[in-house]
């Protein structure tokens, strides 16, 4: 046990301190703001405050753990060693900054709160966020500061012992369409021949006539090859299946075709599977709890993870409908249009509702790379992106989840590159 004196204990010290010590860790913590009790401790300790009490390993805090609500939070971000930190504190502290008020800042999502300018679909840009402006949106900051706090902690306590953390690699596969050309309708099949008729796409008439006669098989269905390669080479794959209506965004076939529900649960049976929300799922909780209803009547169990394709997280009400539905896993924290940490860590981590001041049971999972981001990375760039952050993670122990489409690997796309892509993450 490890004993932790602070001044006073807030809902935020103890989510930072938790997920530190306890969640990455595996360090059991307790609380005391009595000095008599922590003098008198003789077994792992240190404190959090802003003197030290005597010669017991110390931290010196700002204020951001001990406030509530937000404000406009002045940064000031500073080397340190090979990383970079920022929150610092006076040369009596163990650690030249506050390590728990900066994780704090960046797992909340603190800055999404603050007014920010939103891109073109109303999300948070990588662009405005303190990560991209100082230099450090590749590098899993926080996972990094935890291990050398890891160390701070095994020099000054020789009997302390750690749970053990490896390097764990998954991707997650967005399936918006299932079938390119399958099961499409009559009437919408007929405006698909039209318009490529019209670009003069003669290859892809072809191939939607030859679909329909099932005489060659739908270039979205890559399913049967993914498995397949969770099968032989023992990879995390998880996909997450949309199930909406139809509608002017959302143009997924029905979610009653007997064959799309067939493929999902074929793919249940070897991997993890979710949902990939609708449109209006994002913002409207009664047609969130019918798209979660409809996958639970799929495959006879309860929704366990979501991914929100448009990744306009909606802090904090989008993540609050995820609790109030007990639904407990979401795959949407990262930036499609880069490569990158979000919330400066790739290790999940609950999420704190800075509006209600309590950390949810919401597990978020942290992605670092969206098949997206090829679009502005040449081939060479983006391998050397992707080996650096592998090996970064490597050295921290940390979670490599990467985001693709099941059309990222169909005939109209650069299927080749991103197999070779998806099995360079993945070490096969």
């Amino acid at each position: 046990m490890l004993l932790i004196y602070t001044p006073k204990v807030t809902p935020r010290i103890t989510y930072s301190f938790k997920h530190i010590c306890t969640r990455v860790l595996g360090v059991d913590i307790k609380f005391t703001s009595k000095i008599e009790e922590f003098v008198a401790y003789e077994g792992m300790k240190f404190s959090y405050g802003k003197k030290r009490l005597g010669n017991e390993l110390f931290f010196q805090n700002v204020e951001l753990l001990l406030e509530q609500g937000f404000s406009d939070v002045e940064i000031k971000v500073l080397d340190w060693e090979e990383t970079k930190c920022f929150f610092s504190v006076s040369e009596n502290s163990d650690l030249p900054f506050d390590i728990f008020a900066a994780s704090f800042y960046l797992l909340s999502r603190y800055e999404e709160y603050l007014p920010h300018v939103k891109d073109e679909f109303g999300r948070f840009p990588a662009l405005e966020s303190l990560a991209f402006k100082e230099a450090f949106l590749d590098s899993p900051v926080v996972d990094i500061w935890i291990q050398k706090f890891k160390k701070l902690l095994v020099s000054r306590f020789s009997e302390i012992s750690f749970k053990k953390r490896k390097y764990k690699i998954t991707s997650v596969i967005s399936v918006s369409h299932v079938f390119n050309f399958k099961n499409k309708g009559f009437l919408r099949s007929v405006t698909g021949i039209l318009l490529d008729l019209g670009k003069l796409k003669f290859s892809r008439v072809s191939d939607r006539l030859k679909v329909q006669l099932r005489l060659k098989k739908d270039p979205y269905n890559v399913f049967d090859d993914l498995i397949l390669l969770v099968k032989k080479h023992k990879i995390n794959l998880n996909f997450m299946f949309q199930l909406s209506n139809f509608n002017a965004y959302d143009r997924n076939i029905n979610h009653n075709r007997l064959n799309y529900r067939e493929i999902i649960k074929y793919v249940a049976d070897y991997s993890k599977v979710g949902l990939r929300l609708g449109y209006f799922a994002i913002s409207d909780i009664e047609v969130l709890k019918v798209e979660k209803k409809r996958f639970e009547n799929i495959i006879h169990g309860p929704l366990q993870n979501v991914i929100n394709p448009k990744y306009n997280l909606l802090l904090p009400e989008h993540y609050g409908f995820l609790n109030e539905l007990e639904i407990p896993n979401d795959y949407s924290m990262g930036y499609p249009e880069t490569v990158g940490f979000r919330a400066g860590t790739s290790i999940p981590f609950l999420f704190y509702d800075i509006n209600l001041e309590i950390t949810t049971p919401l597990k978020v999972h942290p992605y670092v790379f969206h098949s997206q981001a090829t679009r502005i990375y040449d081939a060479k760039e983006l391998q050397e992106v992707v080996l650096k952050i592998r090996k970064d993670l490597k050295s921290v122990k940390g979670n490599m989840l990467t985001i693709f489409k099941n059309r990222d690997f169909s005939e109209y796309a650069n299927s080749h590159y991103h197999y070779s892509l998806l099995k360079q993450i993945h070490e096969i």
